[in-house]
């Protein structure tokens, strides 16, 4: 027997008992998007690297220690996308969608960092990714932040709670840049190797050392709201008066400065305490100058993303239910030629009835076995064929969920019988649905 491969550290497979909290969160995503009239948009996995070290940040965790990096067979540096921002940026840029335009768009998918993995934090992990662009006001910021609460509603989850900050114009972070270099100076005997390479660089990143040994240090250090300009204050408090009108509960937090660059004015985080240290479940904030500084005109900007490995995580922790999906009919075979006919029937029911989950019995083997299979599947009822119903054009459906009685159906009748069994739209609705979905 060959050596089996382990999977890469940091990278998990989603099984399919898994994966039914996944499709949910999925679902619950992509329907309040189309509610609010956000598109989604496609990015590549793979970028230069110049994008993210010129969006990101020199300085940033990601891009000093946690990136996927290497040359091509040309020499080129590329890099696995770390964060979806700034391609949906580059993106818009280079297809020319940000010309006399706005957009509200949204993308998910695997991201990829070179972390510790930990509970709640691997080295592939997957992200909800929205952007909108072009919009200046702080009527936007409130809409992203009432759409992410809406979607802890709609999944059932509890216990999450919300952070607010300003980080201000690049002018008056920079006025802050300079503050907190003096005061991080004063000790620079007490900071840490990573601490003093960044006092020289952004002294901001200081303020997001997870060393206990500094938090005492960071905690003193002046606030960055005492050097907001007036601007960027009236946009804060223009943010805070909408979600007191719309009832969302927050905190406002001084110390919050997220962990990229690009970041300007409104930042905030969806933080949660039922998953231990890897408490943030959504973070974002506004990037205004994100645009221009790739390359774009000047264009204002706002998103956010949503940690879908830790969302999933949540859910189970907090006992969210996850319906499993089963297939409703199960189609037993008995014989040469009601096993040729079998999989053909199962496709003419598709076809009448597109909401029906059907499973055929695949392999064959003796009529018990095939219903310990159809049993094990969920499946509320049984389609059974054998010679005797070949030969009389019918089908037995023979429920696996209660003791009701086995019935014959004639092949004509059998999606009316079926829909009628199930509870689910006849066969001339679900034509109709047909009709008026397809073009």
């Amino acid at each position: 027997m060959s050596e089996i491969i382990e999977p890469l550290r940091g990278m998990n497979d989603v099984l399919p008992d898994e994966a039914r909290w996944w499709h949910r969160l999925e679902r619950v995503v992509r329907e309040v998007f189309a509610a609010y009239g956000y598109r989604e948009i496609r990015v590549p996995l793979l970028e230069r690297t110049a994008l993210f070290k010129r969006a990101i940040g020199e300085y940033t965790d990601i891009v000093e220690k946690e990136m996927f990096s290497f040359d091509d067979r040309d020499g080129a540096s590329l890099t696995l996308r770390p964060e979806a921002t700034a391609s949906i940026v580059r993106a818009a840029i280079t297809n020319g969608l940000l010309h006399n335009q706005r957009h509200r768009l949204f993308t998910l998918g695997p991201m990829f960092r070179g972390e510790r993995p930990q509970k709640g934090r691997y080295r592939q992990f997957h992200q909800v990714d929205v952007e909108a662009l072009g919009y200046g006001g702080p009527d936007v910021d409130a809409e992203l932040i009432l759409m992410s609460a809406r979607i802890w509603r709609l999944l059932g989850i509890g216990r999450v709670s919300l952070e607010l900050n300003s980080l201000g114009t690049p002018e008056a972070r920079a006025g802050y840049r300079e503050v907190l270099r003096g005061y991080f100076a004063a000790h620079e005997s007490t900071l840490d190797a990573d601490s003093r390479r960044r006092l020289g660089g952004n002294p901001l990143r200081i303020l997001d050392s997870k060393n206990p040994d500094l938090a005492g240090l960071i905690a003193a250090a002046p606030l960055l709201t005492d050097s907001l300009d007036p601007a960027s204050r009236e946009h804060f408090d223009g943010l805070r008066a909408r979600l007191d009108a719309a009832g969302v509960a927050y905190t406002v937090n001084p110390r919050l400065v997220r962990g990229l660059d690009y970041y300007s004015r409104t930042v905030f985080e969806w933080v949660t305490d039922a998953l231990g240290s890897q408490n943030a479940l959504c973070s974002g904030g506004r990037y205004d100058g994100l645009v221009e500084q790739l390359g774009g005109e000047p264009t204002p900007a706002i998103g956010w993303a949503l940690g879908m490995d830790r969302v999933v995580l949540l859910m189970q922790e907090l006992g969210t239910p996850a319906p499993a999906e089963p297939p409703q009919a199960y189609v037993v075979l008995a014989g040469a030629a009601a096993a040729a006919r079998g999989l053909g029937l199962a496709e003419q029911l598709r076809d009448a009835l597109p909401w029906l989950r059907i499973e055929t019995d695949l392999g064959g083997g003796s009529f018990k076995a095939q219903f310990r299979r159809a049993d094990r599947s969920g499946a509320l009822i049984a389609v059974v064929l054998g010679e005797d119903e070949l030969a009389r054009d019918v089908a037995a459906i023979k429920p696996l969920r209660h003791d009701g009685e086995q019935l014959d159906c004639p092949f004509a009748d059998l999606p009316a019988c079926l829909a009628r069994l199930l509870g689910g739209p006849s066969v001339d609705a679900a034509a109709a649905a047909r009709q008026d979905r397809d073009p």
